[in-house]
């Protein structure tokens, strides 16, 4: 049932894999499009079920990408890094020529990039979505 003592006496759940990322955007009409040319799919859900309007991408072994605009937005807000909350989203590559890949496709389909940076640590490739919200394709050295 993946429990494990926390040495504090009492039991903790296994951390579970994270299910879902949801992005809030300014506009669908243009995130949808970014969107798709990076995942290379377009959406598999459509919601509207509140005072926002969400698109959701099926990724791979289950996870799920969605991008929400909410009715309240402001036009002219955009991701800012340096504020609490959300740095970047890390996608896992298993290798060097998976990040690899990643830049090729990027490439093919026209979105910007900051090239692949090595670091002691790992390999990174970046990128920002139209809102400047910054998406990460990572491998872990070692």
């Amino acid at each position: 049932m993946g429990l494990r003592a926390t040495g504090q006496g009492t039991v903790m759940p296994a951390i579970p894999a994270v299910h879902h990322v949801a992005m809030s955007v300014r506009d669908l009409s243009v995130s949808e499009p970014f969107y798709s040319k990076l995942f290379g799919a377009e959406p598999a859900m459509t919601l509207s079920d509140g005072p926002f309007h969400r698109r959701v991408f099926a990724l791979a072994d289950g996870q799920l990408f969605g991008l929400t605009q909410h009715d309240t937005v402001s036009p002219d807000d955009r991701f800012d890094p340096a504020r609490v909350g959300l740095d970047h989203v890390g996608f896992g590559c298993a290798d060097a020529d998976a990040v690899t890949a990643w830049r090729d496709h990027l490439d093919s389909v026209g979105i910007e990039h900051s090239g692949i940076v090595e670091a002691d640590y790992g390999l990174a490739l970046s990128v920002k979505d139209p809102d400047g919200n910054a998406l990460e394709f990572f491998m872990l050295a070692g």
